[in-house]
């Protein structure tokens, strides 16, 4: 059984609806031998990383940075993780309220020096709010969810 986790600042309703799908696309009824853990920033820790075969991770844009509550799982996990999980396949998504340039330059930043593998192109969810966010969210977790299940990273 493979671990996906997914670690996803989610701190209003619409956030929660993109957490959420990302957990239901993960848990696909097709896809059998993944098991999904969902944690909050502040609940993650580096073992949760080191148990991991791959991480989607989930942020809001926060005045053109990540959320800081994801920026302190980086910071308390980079160490005890940095030799551990090179080549980690992960994704990621920022709900951004602007352009998410900064959030996303910040995420790739941190995981190049991880040396962790983007498994997909990172989903930014620009502007208002749409209902699609939510459905590129759940294909989202289902693409790293099939990808882990089938083998493939």
């Amino acid at each position: 059984m493979k671990r996906l986790l997914i670690v996803a600042h989610a701190p209003s309703p619409n956030t929660l609806r993109l957490r959420g799908a990302v957990e239901r696309g993960a848990r696909h009824p097709d896809i059998e031998n993944v098991d999904v853990v969902s944690k909050a920033p502040l609940e993650t820790q580096p073992q949760d990383i080191l148990d991991a075969d791959a991480v989607i991770i989930g942020t809001t844009e926060n005045l053109g940075y990540m959320a800081g509550l994801i920026k302190d799982v980086f910071d308390r996990c980079y160490y005890p993780c940095l030799e551990h999980t090179q080549a980690l396949p992960f994704a990621f998504y920022v709900r951004a309220g602007h352009d998410g340039t900064g959030t996303r330059r910040a995420i790739e930043s941190i995981t190049t020096g991880l040396r962790w593998k983007l498994v997909q192109e990172p989903l930014i969810c620009r502007g208002e709010y749409q209902a699609a966010f939510e459905e590129q969210c759940q294909e989202l977790g289902m693409y790293v969810a099939a990808g882990l299940d089938a083998g493939l990273f």
